[in-house]
Formats: C-alpha cells, sequence, structure tokens
C-alpha cells in the first residue's frame, strides 16, 4: 500500500446546525468525509528523512471527490488513495478559544465556532 490509505465514505451531512437544508451542487461536488480503515507504511525514503504517516486509523479525514479510486468490498464502497490526495484530517475541538463553551445570549453568535447563543439575557 505505500502511501495509500483506506478510507470508508460517511454520508455527507446537508443539513446545517441552523436548520438550513443545503442542496447538492450541480457543477463541482463538495469535499467528501470519511473515517481512515487502514494506512500503509509510507514509502520506503521516509524512514530515512523522519517521515511518518500523517493519519492514522480511525481518523476523521476529508478528501475531494475526484481522489483516489473506489473499490467495493463485501458490499461495501470503500475509497483507496494516496496521502497527498487528502485535504485535511478533522480534529475534534474541546472548548471554543474565543467563546470558551461559555452560555452565549441569544443573538450573539461566536465569530470563531459559528456557535448561536440560546439564553435569554437578564
Amino acid at each position: 500500500m505505500f502511501d495509500r490509505i483506506v478510507i470508508k465514505e460517511l454520508d455527507p451531512d446537508r443539513i446545517r446546525r441552523s436548520g438550513l437544508l443545503v442542496p447538492a451542487g450541480s457543477d463541482e461536488p463538495p469535499p467528501q468525509q470519511g473515517i481512515v480503515l487502514a494506512v500503509g507504511p509510507g514509502l520506503d525514503w521516509w524512514d530515512h528523512v523522519g517521515v511518518k504517516m500523517p493519519v492514522k486509523p480511525g481518523d476523521h479525514v476529508v478528501f475531494p471527490a475526484s481522489a483516489g479510486a473506489w473499490v467495493e468490498i463485501d458490499e461495501e464502497r470503500l475509497l483507496v488513495c494516496r496521502i497527498g490526495e487528502l485535504l485535511g484530517v478533522l480534529e475534534e475541538l474541546g472548548d471554543c478559544p474565543a467563546c470558551q463553551g461559555r452560555a452565549l445570549v441569544t443573538g450573539e453568535t461566536c465569530p470563531v465556532c459559528g456557535r448561536e447563543g440560546s439564553v435569554a439575557s437578564s
């Protein structure tokens, strides 16, 4: 597998937190998300320069619709792609550095995480 990874695609979430339904695009498909199932060892020269695979099984990744090759194994559709084709790795954040998870008042929106307030001000 060398620098390739196997990804199980997640269903795209087309409903935003605000309740807005985002229609499927007509021109270019949006980036897709998935969970890494398997990771190759990397390229043979990576060890000599100290490079390691930047993802591990279980990571939540984003990739373009054009990435890699789709294969079907046991009726499950999986993507096999090179590590360089990934757009990024998503990480779960604890508290937002701006609002720090505090209760926001109604009408207040955090400019960093986009969370909207639902607590009435006193």
